[in-house]
């Protein structure tokens, strides 16, 4: 890669290309420096350290699963939007593995409640109000449809479902079939 002007947003976007290509664990910055030919200490005027990068990536994540879950929703609702939201994480995690796995990055209290990790509560909350879900319910299905989003996507992208029938998109479609079945028949506490 060509060294050219380098900047905390460049350094960002290199070091999402390289968590993509060999896995976000692996990504510092003195491997973001071997992609632009440079010294590591140049890359410290824009970065503090490899945590940063790594923080910096989490949020760039975050920003991109937020666009498109938006474009996605937009004038949907029901199942059709629980399918749409659940399709964006899944082929988000297919496209940008590094990506995802950096949007799963425990980030510092203040860095979460100013990144667009609080868009994607909103429209999940947004989608849970067609099912008539109030709180506290509404956050438990939040949690609920994290969990089985993540974790499927998850053990697809490790090959745990790869050695038997039937087909993986089979299996997803089912799974949404059976969460929309769930919200729409919520158990209610008493």
């Amino acid at each position: 890669m060509a060294r050219g002007r380098l900047s905390p947003e460049r350094l960002t976007r290199a070091g999402a290309e390289l968590a993509d290509e060999v896995g976000f664990e692996q990504v510092t910055v003195s491997e973001v420096a071997r992609r632009f030919d440079v010294k590591v200490a140049s890359l410290y005027s824009h970065l503090k350290n490899s945590h940063d990068l790594k923080t910096r990536i989490a949020l760039l994540a975050l920003e991109e699963l937020a666009d498109r879950a938006a474009e996605a929703l937009a004038g949907r609702s029901g199942k059709d939007a629980l399918t749409a939201l659940a399709n964006v994480y899944r082929d988000y995690a297919r496209e940008h593995p590094g990506r995802y796995a950096a949007a799963q990055f425990r980030l510092a209290p203040e860095a979460a409640a100013a990144s667009a990790g609080v868009r994607h509560a909103r429209m999940t909350r947004a989608l849970l109000r067609g099912y008539d879900l109030t709180e506290p319910d509404q956050t438990h299905a939040v949690r609920l449809l994290g969990s089985v989003f993540h974790g499927y996507v998850s053990l697809e992208m490790g090959g745990g479902f790869s050695h038997s029938a039937p087909d993986t998109q089979e299996t997803w479609t089912r799974v949404l079939d059976a969460l929309d079945a769930l919200l729409r028949n919520w158990p209610r506490t008493t």
